[in-house]
């Protein structure tokens, strides 16, 4: 596990910009694991800035971590809607080339089922982006009393429905249950970056790196990995 502290923010973003940049100009139909969520939204635009002097994202394919159960892409809230408004709508990749959860469908485990099998079939990711929750989450995956493999539907955590209160109108609005990608599948990833900022990550990230395996920490996992690259600010790693 490689950690990168940098000074603030900013130079964070720049960092993982490059990381997917290069990932892209080595091989052109890159299979990208993409997070939301405001961590990642600096690295969106660094990359936005870049892409048209440097690469093409015309065979390059997503997959996303997770989506909200009970929003559709046209939801401002859903994850959909955060990215095409924070990448997909200001690159050129092909609309049949990302995946994301559909928050909609009508049978939802099949949902998940069928976004499994869809990661599967299409080969292994290339590079897997991460941001953490207060609680150490990763993707949707909360602290519990096993690692799920698979995506699955999960139930929110008060801490993370409070997290995330500030995009919606109040606590009672946010969506109770999302679909995610399982510990299993963001861990067959060739490469893992997770990105983390403030001081209010700070505890999530001394568990990850440095506390016991446990999946009441889900991201402590990620020292099991054979390529994980954390990128964090000096808040973060104030506990390193």
């Amino acid at each position: 596990m490689e950690v990168i502290i940098k000074n603030n923010y900013e130079e964070i973003s720049r960092l993982a910009a490059e990381y997917l940049i290069n990932t892209v100009k080595a091989k052109n139909d890159a299979i990208l694991g993409l997070p939301t969520g405001s961590t990642p939204v600096g690295m969106y635009k660094a990359v936005i800035a870049q892409y048209k002097d440097n690469i093409s994202f015309q065979n390059v394919r997503t997959f996303n971590l997770d989506e909200y159960v009970g929003l559709d892409k046209t939801n401002i809230n859903s994850y959909r809607y955060f990215m095409d408004e924070n990448l997909f709508s200001h690159i050129d990749i092909k609309e049949e080339n990302i995946h994301i959860p559909n928050g909609v469908a009508q049978d939802s485990e099949q949902e998940c089922r069928d976004y499994e099998e869809m990661l599967s079939s299409t080969g292994q990711m290339d590079i897997m982006y991460l941001g953490i929750g207060h609680n150490g989450h990763i993707g949707f995956n909360e602290p519990e009393d096993f690692f799920e493999p698979f995506t699955h539907i999960v139930k929110l955590t008060e801490d993370t429905i409070e997290a995330n209160k500030r995009f919606f109108d109040s606590f009672e609005s946010v969506p109770k249950t999302a679909i995610t990608m399982g510990i299993k599948t963001i861990m067959s990833a060739k490469k893992i970056i997770l990105l983390a900022s403030g001081g209010s990550k700070a505890e999530a990230i001394s568990k990850t790196i440095k506390g016991k395996i446990t999946p009441q920490v889900p991201a402590s996992i990620l020292q099991l990995h054979n390529d994980v690259t954390l990128i964090i600010d000096m808040d973060a790693a104030k506990y390193l």
